[in-house]
């Protein structure tokens, strides 16, 4: 028979988290900010709505390159790449490496630079967009629709802040693409790149991602910062105050939501007793860590899913049960729980 024993963990962890009266907001039509580990999503506004993204366009682009095409590729440039706006300033009849094309695409936020890595990588820009495409719907960003891998205006061109978080969390798994959008300024030939992203050096943990602008869009803006193992993803579309909101976010997050240990791995959360066996119990140990961003007045509980006794013999690191770890209600993860001793059978004596 299973035992289920509910532990209120809520009231351990208030100690160390901010109050739930600390609050956010932003001068953006949308906004989203989201942990980027669990996914769980910490502040939205319109997140859902459908608008124009601007160059933000290029994390999709990058990631499409990145899972698709070799670093040390080389691409003769041609004169169909050149392109308005943010320019990288390539030159038709240049030979230049993929890798070289991407520090131009996410730092100079070069529209040439989209055109040649979608053609670098695909062969032609139609089929690198039905990439893009096909990669969002992977994903699940259900309110995306690529055109074009720079990012210009257009009717079938759009996403949303929820959707270009769940893409910027998949994008930073990605290591090549974490070292390429952190990178302040890069020389490539004779040019030297500049990150157009201010929070790289305003924001002490930002590690990325994207600008963007259009008239139409106005100022779109992806980052990412990373501190004490946990990182976070803001997104504003269409925030003329974008700096600003964006330092906002990311403080409020770590603050409001640190990421808190529920289960360690190794640590000693249950006994178990032991049928016929040489001991009464064993010790049960926490198989991983289970960490989790979690607020002042969130409730965390663990139920332990394991028999009231096992069988001897027990061998030490055996699988005995796991704990069901919910936040307000909803699970969020499952940890097996391990024999931290092994156990024989004991042995009776004859009368």
């Amino acid at each position: 028979m299973k035992r289920m024993l509910s532990l209120l963990c809520a009231a351990a962890m208030a100690l160390s988290l901010s109050p739930a009266t600390l609050a956010v907001a932003t001068s953006a039509r949308a906004a989203l900010l989201m942990d980027g580990e669990s996914g769980r999503v910490l502040y939205e506004e319109n997140a859902d709505e459908p608008m124009l993204i601007a160059s933000t366009t290029k994390i999709m682009t990058a990631l499409v390159a990145l899972e698709r095409c070799p670093l040390d590729r080389v691409y003769t440039v041609t004169a169909e790449d050149m392109a308005e706006g943010s320019s990288m300033y390539l030159a038709a009849g240049e030979r230049i490496a993929l890798e070289d094309l991407l520090y131009g695409l996410m730092l100079s936020s070069g529209n040439d630079a989209a055109l040649a890595v979608a053609r670098c990588t695909a062969g032609s820009v139609e089929t690198f967009v039905e990439w893009m495409n096909d990669k969002a719907a992977a994903l699940g960003m259900t309110n995306t629709s690529f055109a074009n891998p720079n990012g210009l205006d257009h009717e079938d061109h759009y996403s949303t802040a929820r959707d270009m978080a769940v893409l910027t969390r998949a994008a930073l798994q990605n290591e090549d693409f974490v070292r390429i959008v952190s990178t302040r300024s890069a020389t490539i030939g004779t040019r030297t790149l500049v990150n157009h992203n201010k929070l790289l050096s305003t924001y002490p943990d930002c590690i990325g991602v994207k600008t963007g602008y259009t008239k139409a869009a106005g100022r779109t803006l992806v980052s990412a910062a990373r501190r004490e193992g946990q990182t976070l993803i803001a997104v504003t579309l269409g925030d003329g105050n974008d700096w600003a909101d964006h330092t906002a976010l990311l403080d409020y997050g770590f603050s409001a939501y640190p990421r808190t240990a529920v289960l360690t791995a190794g640590e000693q959360v249950r006994t178990v007793g032991v049928k016929l066996g040489e001991r009464a119990a064993v010790p049960l140990l926490a198989a991983e860590t289970l960490a989790y961003p979690v607020g002042g007045d969130d409730q965390v509980t663990v139920e332990w899913d394991l028999p009231e006794r096992i069988a001897a013999p027990v061998a030490a690191g055996a699988i005995a049960g796991e704990a069901v770890v919910s936040l307000n209600g909803e699970e969020i993860g499952r940890v097996p729980l391990l024999c931290g001793q092994g156990c024989g059978i004991r042995l009776v004596r004859p009368a």
